[in-house]
Protein backbone atom coordinates (compact mmCIF):
# COMPACT_ATOMS: atom_id res chain seq x y z
CA UNK A 1 0.00 0.00 0.00
CA UNK A 2 2.60 2.29 0.72
CA UNK A 3 5.06 1.42 -2.87
CA UNK A 4 1.51 1.99 -4.39
CA UNK A 5 1.23 5.50 -2.61
CA UNK A 6 4.66 6.57 -3.86
CA UNK A 7 4.21 5.76 -6.95
CA UNK A 8 1.31 7.33 -7.68
CA UNK A 9 2.87 10.95 -6.14
CA UNK A 10 5.77 10.30 -8.79
CA UNK A 11 3.06 9.60 -11.25
CA UNK A 12 1.49 13.01 -10.11
CA UNK A 13 4.66 15.23 -9.98
CA UNK A 14 5.88 13.76 -13.57
CA UNK A 15 2.46 14.94 -14.95
CA UNK A 16 3.42 18.20 -13.06
CA UNK A 17 6.37 19.10 -14.48
CA UNK A 18 6.47 21.88 -16.68
CA UNK A 19 7.40 21.54 -20.46
CA UNK A 20 10.54 23.64 -19.72
CA UNK A 21 11.60 20.70 -17.44
CA UNK A 22 11.25 17.95 -19.37
CA UNK A 23 13.87 16.38 -20.61
CA UNK A 24 14.78 16.78 -24.74
CA UNK A 25 13.91 12.96 -25.30
CA UNK A 26 10.50 13.46 -23.61
CA UNK A 27 9.25 15.83 -25.94
CA UNK A 28 7.09 14.39 -28.51
CA UNK A 29 6.58 15.78 -32.34
CA UNK A 30 2.95 17.01 -30.85
CA UNK A 31 4.86 20.03 -29.71
CA UNK A 32 5.92 21.09 -32.34
CA UNK A 33 2.75 23.61 -32.27
CA UNK A 34 3.21 24.59 -29.07
CA UNK A 35 5.49 27.63 -27.33
CA UNK A 36 5.75 29.11 -24.36
CA UNK A 37 3.18 26.96 -23.10
CA UNK A 38 0.79 28.07 -25.50
CA UNK A 39 -0.72 26.74 -28.80
CA UNK A 40 0.19 28.62 -31.37
CA UNK A 41 0.04 28.70 -35.53
CA UNK A 42 3.50 27.10 -35.38
CA UNK A 43 4.83 29.30 -38.18
CA UNK A 44 7.77 30.07 -35.29
CA UNK A 45 8.26 26.28 -34.95
CA UNK A 46 8.40 25.12 -38.41
CA UNK A 47 10.62 28.33 -39.39
CA UNK A 48 13.04 26.80 -36.66
CA UNK A 49 12.98 23.60 -37.77
CA UNK A 50 13.73 24.14 -41.45
CA UNK A 51 16.56 26.83 -40.30
CA UNK A 52 18.37 24.15 -38.22
CA UNK A 53 17.86 21.58 -41.38
CA UNK A 54 19.21 23.99 -44.30
CA UNK A 55 22.45 25.03 -41.54
CA UNK A 56 22.93 21.00 -40.99
CA UNK A 57 22.93 19.88 -44.57
CA UNK A 58 25.60 18.94 -46.53
CA UNK A 59 23.59 20.87 -49.71
CA UNK A 60 23.64 24.03 -47.89
CA UNK A 61 27.43 23.86 -47.41
CA UNK A 62 28.01 23.10 -50.60
CA UNK A 63 26.22 26.13 -52.04
CA UNK A 64 27.48 28.32 -49.69
CA UNK A 65 31.27 26.53 -50.44
CA UNK A 66 30.29 27.60 -54.33
CA UNK A 67 28.95 31.44 -53.53
CA UNK A 68 32.17 32.21 -51.14
CA UNK A 69 34.41 31.27 -54.33
CA UNK A 70 32.80 32.97 -57.19
CA UNK A 71 33.01 35.93 -55.02
CA UNK A 72 36.38 35.74 -54.23
CA UNK A 73 36.99 34.73 -58.02
CA UNK A 74 35.41 37.76 -59.18
CA UNK A 75 36.76 40.06 -56.75
CA UNK A 76 40.12 38.90 -57.66
CA UNK A 77 39.21 39.81 -61.19
CA UNK A 78 37.72 42.89 -60.25
CA UNK A 79 40.87 44.67 -58.25
CA UNK A 80 43.38 43.11 -60.71
CA UNK A 81 41.73 45.54 -63.30
CA UNK A 82 41.34 48.30 -60.79
CA UNK A 83 44.27 50.61 -61.59
CA UNK A 84 42.76 50.50 -64.96
CA UNK A 85 39.61 51.37 -64.70
CA UNK A 86 40.50 54.20 -61.65
CA UNK A 87 43.11 55.35 -64.35
CA UNK A 88 40.22 56.10 -66.98
CA UNK A 89 37.47 57.04 -64.26
CA UNK A 90 37.99 57.70 -61.07
CA UNK A 91 34.64 57.92 -59.86
CA UNK A 92 32.62 55.03 -58.00
CA UNK A 93 35.58 53.31 -57.07
CA UNK A 94 33.75 51.42 -54.80
CA UNK A 95 30.95 50.19 -56.80
CA UNK A 96 33.54 49.15 -59.78
CA UNK A 97 34.23 46.30 -56.85
CA UNK A 98 30.70 44.99 -58.04
CA UNK A 99 31.06 45.17 -61.83
CA UNK A 100 34.70 44.91 -62.81
CA UNK A 101 35.48 41.98 -64.44
CA UNK A 102 38.92 40.45 -65.31
CA UNK A 103 40.15 39.38 -68.29
CA UNK A 104 38.41 35.66 -68.43
CA UNK A 105 36.53 36.06 -64.64
CA UNK A 106 32.76 38.07 -65.27
CA UNK A 107 32.34 40.22 -62.80
CA UNK A 108 30.53 39.84 -59.33
CA UNK A 109 26.86 41.24 -60.74
CA UNK A 110 27.29 39.23 -63.21
CA UNK A 111 27.78 35.98 -61.72
CA UNK A 112 24.61 36.42 -59.41
CA UNK A 113 22.65 36.80 -61.77
CA UNK A 114 23.50 33.60 -63.55
CA UNK A 115 24.03 31.86 -60.38
CA UNK A 116 21.57 33.31 -58.04
CA UNK A 117 18.78 31.16 -59.45
CA UNK A 118 20.76 28.15 -58.43
CA UNK A 119 20.70 28.91 -54.90
CA UNK A 120 16.92 29.17 -54.66
CA UNK A 121 15.96 26.52 -56.87
CA UNK A 122 18.77 24.58 -54.43
CA UNK A 123 16.56 25.52 -50.80
CA UNK A 124 12.99 24.54 -52.24
CA UNK A 125 12.78 22.02 -54.76
CA UNK A 126 12.40 19.18 -52.37
CA UNK A 127 10.54 21.15 -50.20
CA UNK A 128 7.17 19.77 -50.01
CA UNK A 129 7.95 16.31 -51.96
CA UNK A 130 10.67 15.12 -50.14
CA UNK A 131 8.23 15.65 -46.95
CA UNK A 132 5.55 14.02 -48.48
CA UNK A 133 7.69 10.69 -50.13
CA UNK A 134 9.24 10.01 -46.51
CA UNK A 135 6.08 10.44 -44.44
CA UNK A 136 6.78 13.16 -42.43
CA UNK A 137 4.39 15.56 -43.87
CA UNK A 138 1.19 13.35 -42.87
CA UNK A 139 2.82 13.80 -39.05
CA UNK A 140 3.38 17.57 -39.57
CA UNK A 141 -0.31 18.45 -40.73
CA UNK A 142 -1.67 15.95 -37.72
CA UNK A 143 0.40 17.96 -35.17
CA UNK A 144 -2.07 21.17 -33.71
CA UNK A 145 -0.47 23.78 -36.00
CA UNK A 146 -2.33 25.58 -38.97
CA UNK A 147 -1.59 23.57 -42.37
CA UNK A 148 -0.18 26.32 -43.59
CA UNK A 149 2.58 27.07 -40.91
CA UNK A 150 3.92 24.06 -42.90
CA UNK A 151 4.77 26.28 -46.48
CA UNK A 152 4.87 29.41 -44.81
CA UNK A 153 7.56 28.28 -42.56
CA UNK A 154 9.51 26.62 -45.60
CA UNK A 155 9.65 29.89 -47.31
CA UNK A 156 10.49 32.16 -44.47
CA UNK A 157 13.42 30.14 -43.68
CA UNK A 158 14.51 29.89 -46.98
CA UNK A 159 13.94 33.27 -47.53
CA UNK A 160 16.45 33.81 -44.34
CA UNK A 161 19.21 31.92 -45.82
CA UNK A 162 18.78 33.98 -48.36
CA UNK A 163 19.12 37.04 -46.85
CA UNK A 164 22.34 36.43 -44.59
CA UNK A 165 23.91 34.75 -47.60
CA UNK A 166 23.44 38.07 -49.77
CA UNK A 167 24.09 40.54 -46.92
CA UNK A 168 27.07 38.61 -46.19
CA UNK A 169 28.51 38.40 -49.82
CA UNK A 170 28.14 42.09 -49.83
CA UNK A 171 29.73 42.73 -46.67
CA UNK A 172 32.37 40.73 -47.81
CA UNK A 173 33.47 42.03 -51.48
CA UNK A 174 33.13 45.69 -49.81
CA UNK A 175 35.71 44.37 -46.75
CA UNK A 176 38.07 43.45 -48.72
CA UNK A 177 37.98 45.56 -51.07
CA UNK A 178 38.65 48.17 -48.81
CA UNK A 179 41.79 46.59 -47.35
CA UNK A 180 43.52 46.40 -51.08
CA UNK A 181 42.06 50.06 -51.70
CA UNK A 182 42.47 51.61 -48.56
CA UNK A 183 39.57 53.73 -49.95
CA UNK A 184 36.56 54.12 -48.07
CA UNK A 185 33.05 54.32 -50.14
CA UNK A 186 31.23 57.13 -49.97
CA UNK A 187 27.19 57.43 -48.85
CA UNK A 188 26.30 57.56 -52.23
CA UNK A 189 28.39 53.99 -52.65
CA UNK A 190 26.96 52.77 -49.51
CA UNK A 191 23.59 53.31 -50.52
CA UNK A 192 23.59 51.97 -54.14
CA UNK A 193 25.10 48.65 -52.53
CA UNK A 194 22.86 48.24 -50.08
CA UNK A 195 19.67 48.79 -53.40
CA UNK A 196 21.63 45.93 -55.03
CA UNK A 197 21.86 42.91 -52.27
CA UNK A 198 17.80 44.26 -51.90
CA UNK A 199 17.27 43.44 -55.72
CA UNK A 200 19.47 39.97 -55.20
CA UNK A 201 17.46 39.23 -52.07
CA UNK A 202 14.14 39.54 -54.21
CA UNK A 203 15.63 38.11 -57.54
CA UNK A 204 16.60 34.52 -55.35
CA UNK A 205 13.35 34.63 -53.30
CA UNK A 206 11.83 34.78 -56.78
CA UNK A 207 13.33 31.15 -57.49
CA UNK A 208 12.84 30.00 -53.71
CA UNK A 209 9.08 30.57 -54.27
CA UNK A 210 9.03 29.22 -57.94
CA UNK A 211 10.86 25.72 -56.92
CA UNK A 212 8.48 25.41 -53.80
CA UNK A 213 5.53 25.45 -56.34
CA UNK A 214 7.40 22.81 -58.24
CA UNK A 215 7.63 21.01 -55.37
CA UNK A 216 4.05 21.30 -54.42
CA UNK A 217 2.63 20.25 -57.74
CA UNK A 218 5.70 17.99 -58.64
CA UNK A 219 5.52 13.97 -56.81
CA UNK A 220 9.06 13.74 -57.13
CA UNK A 221 11.95 15.83 -56.41
CA UNK A 222 13.65 15.45 -59.51
CA UNK A 223 11.04 16.26 -61.67
CA UNK A 224 10.32 19.78 -59.52
CA UNK A 225 14.34 20.07 -60.17
CA UNK A 226 14.51 19.88 -63.33
CA UNK A 227 11.69 22.02 -64.12
CA UNK A 228 13.32 24.72 -62.16
CA UNK A 229 16.67 24.17 -63.92
CA UNK A 230 15.07 24.38 -67.33
CA UNK A 231 12.91 27.34 -66.79
CA UNK A 232 16.75 28.88 -65.42
CA UNK A 233 18.67 27.87 -68.47
CA UNK A 234 15.58 29.50 -70.81
CA UNK A 235 15.56 32.71 -68.78
CA UNK A 236 19.24 33.06 -68.66
CA UNK A 237 20.10 31.84 -72.24
CA UNK A 238 17.32 31.67 -74.28
CA UNK A 239 14.93 34.20 -73.58
CA UNK A 240 16.96 37.18 -75.60
CA UNK A 241 16.42 34.94 -78.62
CA UNK A 242 12.78 34.18 -78.43
CA UNK A 243 12.27 37.88 -78.09
CA UNK A 244 14.47 38.84 -81.23
CA UNK A 245 12.64 36.09 -83.15
CA UNK A 246 9.16 37.17 -82.17
CA UNK A 247 9.57 40.96 -82.56
CA UNK A 248 11.79 39.85 -86.23
CA UNK A 249 8.18 38.12 -86.61
CA UNK A 250 6.45 40.86 -85.86
CA UNK A 251 7.85 43.83 -87.02
CA UNK A 252 10.06 42.29 -89.74
CA UNK A 253 13.75 44.86 -90.35
CA UNK A 254 15.22 45.08 -93.79
CA UNK A 255 17.05 47.35 -96.17
CA UNK A 256 14.02 49.31 -96.22
CA UNK A 257 12.63 49.28 -93.00
CA UNK A 258 11.79 53.17 -91.49
CA UNK A 259 13.34 54.34 -88.11
CA UNK A 260 9.62 53.74 -86.74
CA UNK A 261 9.49 50.37 -87.58
CA UNK A 262 12.85 49.87 -86.32
CA UNK A 263 11.77 51.59 -82.42
CA UNK A 264 8.67 49.23 -83.08
CA UNK A 265 10.84 46.16 -83.25
CA UNK A 266 13.83 47.42 -80.23
CA UNK A 267 10.08 47.93 -78.09
CA UNK A 268 8.68 44.74 -78.95
CA UNK A 269 11.75 43.07 -78.25
CA UNK A 270 12.21 45.00 -74.63
CA UNK A 271 8.77 44.34 -73.93
CA UNK A 272 9.40 40.71 -74.10
CA UNK A 273 12.60 39.92 -72.40
CA UNK A 274 11.14 42.08 -69.22
CA UNK A 275 8.77 39.11 -68.69
CA UNK A 276 12.47 37.29 -67.72
CA UNK A 277 13.41 38.11 -64.16
CA UNK A 278 16.93 37.90 -65.42
CA UNK A 279 16.55 40.36 -68.01
CA UNK A 280 14.38 42.26 -64.94
CA UNK A 281 17.20 41.93 -62.63
CA UNK A 282 20.10 42.46 -64.82
CA UNK A 283 19.04 45.66 -66.21
CA UNK A 284 17.78 46.95 -62.66
CA UNK A 285 21.54 46.01 -60.92
CA UNK A 286 23.29 48.09 -63.99
CA UNK A 287 21.44 51.01 -63.88
CA UNK A 288 21.98 50.96 -60.12
CA UNK A 289 25.59 50.07 -60.11
CA UNK A 290 26.15 52.75 -62.73
CA UNK A 291 25.40 56.34 -61.88
CA UNK A 292 25.77 57.56 -65.44
CA UNK A 293 23.06 55.05 -66.83
CA UNK A 294 20.23 57.46 -67.08
CA UNK A 295 17.81 55.49 -68.76
CA UNK A 296 16.90 52.28 -69.29
CA UNK A 297 15.09 53.12 -72.66
CA UNK A 298 16.52 53.91 -76.13
CA UNK A 299 17.84 56.76 -76.43
CA UNK A 300 17.79 59.04 -79.50
CA UNK A 301 20.51 61.31 -81.23
CA UNK A 302 18.23 64.23 -81.04
CA UNK A 303 17.21 63.41 -77.54
CA UNK A 304 21.29 63.43 -76.62
CA UNK A 305 21.27 66.90 -78.70
CA UNK A 306 21.89 69.64 -75.19
CA UNK A 307 21.78 66.94 -72.91
CA UNK A 308 24.08 67.67 -69.62
CA UNK A 309 26.95 64.95 -68.83
CA UNK A 310 26.83 63.95 -65.37
CA UNK A 311 25.79 61.38 -62.39
CA UNK A 312 22.15 60.73 -61.42
CA UNK A 313 21.56 60.42 -57.60
CA UNK A 314 20.91 57.41 -56.20
CA UNK A 315 17.12 58.52 -55.66
CA UNK A 316 17.26 59.22 -59.62
CA UNK A 317 18.25 55.90 -60.08
CA UNK A 318 15.91 54.20 -57.63
CA UNK A 319 12.86 55.79 -59.93
CA UNK A 320 14.16 54.47 -63.17
CA UNK A 321 14.19 51.03 -61.42
CA UNK A 322 11.15 51.04 -59.06
CA UNK A 323 9.05 49.33 -61.94
CA UNK A 324 12.00 46.83 -61.78
CA UNK A 325 11.70 46.25 -58.51
CA UNK A 326 8.04 45.90 -58.30
CA UNK A 327 7.61 43.34 -61.13
CA UNK A 328 10.17 40.84 -59.46
CA UNK A 329 8.17 41.61 -56.04
CA UNK A 330 4.99 40.51 -57.86
CA UNK A 331 6.38 37.59 -59.70
CA UNK A 332 7.66 35.97 -56.27
CA UNK A 333 3.98 37.12 -54.83
CA UNK A 334 2.39 35.11 -57.73
CA UNK A 335 4.49 32.39 -57.48
CA UNK A 336 3.99 31.64 -53.55
CA UNK A 337 0.45 32.29 -53.77
CA UNK A 338 0.57 29.39 -56.80
CA UNK A 339 2.60 27.32 -54.29
CA UNK A 340 0.30 28.43 -51.10
CA UNK A 341 -3.28 27.57 -53.06
CA UNK A 342 -1.84 24.07 -54.36
CA UNK A 343 -0.57 22.87 -50.67
CA UNK A 344 -3.59 24.44 -49.02
CA UNK A 345 -5.63 22.71 -51.62
CA UNK A 346 -3.59 19.19 -52.32
CA UNK A 347 -4.51 16.04 -50.15
CA UNK A 348 -1.17 15.12 -48.27
CA UNK A 349 -2.17 12.53 -45.82
CA UNK A 350 -2.67 9.92 -48.62
CA UNK A 351 0.23 8.23 -49.86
Amino acid sequence: MKAETVRNQDVSESSAKPDGEMKPEDRSVSQIGRGDGHVHSGVYALYRKEMADHLHSGRFLIVLALIILTSYASLYGAVSNLSDAVASDSDFIFLKLFTLSGSTIPSFTTFIALLGPFVGLTLGFDAINSERSEGTLNRLVSQPIYRDAVINGKFLAGATIILVMVVSMGLFIGAVGILKTGIPPTAEEVGRAAVFLLFTAVYICFWLSLSILFSVLCRHAATSAMLGIGLWIFFALFMNLVASIAAGALYPIDDMATVGRVLDNYECQTMINRLSPYYLYSEAVSTIMDPSVRTTNLVLPQQLSGAITGYLSLGQSVLLVWPHLTGLLALTAVMFAGSYIGFMRREVRSR
